[in-house]
């Protein structure tokens, strides 16, 4: 019989497999995809953005952030560092405090902890998918393929409901359920945004990348992102897109569209770019204004912002004539407003929210607080980060805690 069955070979499970067996336990993973580790794969396009050297707490969502507080407490970059370091994977530092294996390829991360569950004796089974959990007499009975086997401890690693054509599921939610855990409601984050914008303009700007300044206002609150913005034909997406779709997604439950305020040109100030649009007016140009800006402004974009002010039939001249054109242009370009009414979902997203309730279980251990000897590492829980390695750490710190614990 096995010490530990751990439920999904990603990045928690494989972690959470390797520190338990470093410490005499015999560990079965059960992974029901056909491949090891397939988000993790895809991680940073492939280099797998595998940490992040600045940690801190309001980078990471929980509706309990003092599961966060805890778990994160005394659990730092040079904590996963050092395991890395253990398995013969180097690091190296890049902007925004983002960390990569220095072959930058993910593949080397997932084929380094693999080959050290191998070297510990860890057992991984691959398209095995688990149908049911029982426990009974102080020993857990798990289902799968027409077979059963029992066990003492099981840790759930299975992910959750976010990119499935990745291998993400729901199957850590149901197991959760089973033993009476709350779920708190998920949504897609860190995805890319459908728009309720006229089809034609949005058919016009696809394709259109640029650095640009996202606000997104509320009632109580206003949340900027900086970074690069892609217009697309069914919406926008973008780091900056990407970074601030949680704020927008949890503000669509209360509203069915809402609009983006997309500063196009963040790098002038509005007074820098009337001045230098003003300078560039000739006298008694005939010349179109919408070949007038392609001078500063990708032409894709000039339409969508002319037509709204009824100036895409207007010339130079006409600028020079009434000054307050000239404005409104800048205006338009510095508060470029961009209407969206929901996300590409969890095909399109890197991470759900929501999860198995952390105020039943504890941080410390990552064990169940409703049945003794179920752990919970990863994105199954109600615990997720920002773009930039920061969702990696909590699987990481997590497979640390569980495995310790274990």
């Amino acid at each position: 019989m096995f010490d530990v069955v751990i439920v999904g070979a990603g990045a928690s499970g494989l972690l959470t497999a390797i520190v338990a067996a470093r410490r005499g336990k015999k560990v079965l993973i059960l992974e029901k995809n056909n491949k090891i580790g397939k988000k993790l794969l895809a991680t940073g396009n492939g280099k797998c953005n595998i940490a992040n050297q600045r940690p801190t707490l309001e980078r990471f969502y929980s509706q309990n952030p003092q599961f966060l507080k805890d778990i994160l407490q005394d659990y730092g970059f040079q904590s996963v560092k050092q395991f890395f370091k253990s398995i013969g994977l180097e690091l190296i530092e890049a902007k925004e405090g983002k960390v990569f294996p220095m072959s930058l390829q993910a593949s080397a991360v997932v084929e380094l902890l693999v080959a050290e569950c191998e070297y510990l004796g860890v057992k991984i089974m691959c398209e095995t998918a688990v149908k049911k959990i029982v426990f009974d007499n102080n020993i857990f009975s798990i289902e799968y393929d027409s077979h059963n086997i029992k066990t003492k401890k099981v840790v759930i690693a299975t992910g959750h409901c976010s990119a499935p054509q990745l291998g993400g599921v729901m199957d850590g939610i149901g197991f959760a359920r089973a033993f009476g855990h709350k779920i708190v409601k998920d949504f897609p984050t860190l995805v890319q945004l459908t728009s309720a914008y006229k089809e034609n303009y949005l058919s016009q700007m696809a394709g259109v990348k640029v650095d640009a300044r996202v606000t997104l206002r509320s009632k109580s609150q206003t949340f900027i992102k900086q970074g690069d913005v892609l217009f697309t034909n069914y919406g926008i997406s973008g780091l900056a897109i990407l970074d601030i779709s949680r704020r927008v997604m949890e503000a669509l439950k209360n509203s069915s569209e809402l609009t983006l305020e997309i500063d196009l040109m963040p790098k002038m100030s509005y007074e820098q770019l009337r001045a230098m649009m003003k300078k560039s007016l000739i006298k008694k140009s005939q010349k179109p204004l919408t070949i007038w800006m392609q001078g500063f402004i990708n032409k894709k974009l000039i339409n969508p912002i002319l037509e709204p002010l009824k100036l895409d039939n207007e010339t130079v001249s006409s600028l020079l004539s009434s000054i307050e054109k000239v404005d409104m242009i800048v205006k338009k370009i510095k508060h470029f407003e961009f209407k969206v009414n929901g996300s590409k979902g969890y095909k399109g997203a890197e991470v759900a929210t929501g999860g198995v309730d952390t105020q039943e279980v504890d941080a410390k251990t990552m064990e169940s607080k409703k049945q003794k000897g179920l752990y919970f590492v990863g994105e199954v829980l109600d615990i997720d980060g920002d773009r930039g390695g920061f969702n990696l750490h909590l699987a990481w710190v997590c497979g640390l805690r569980a495995g310790e614990s274990l």
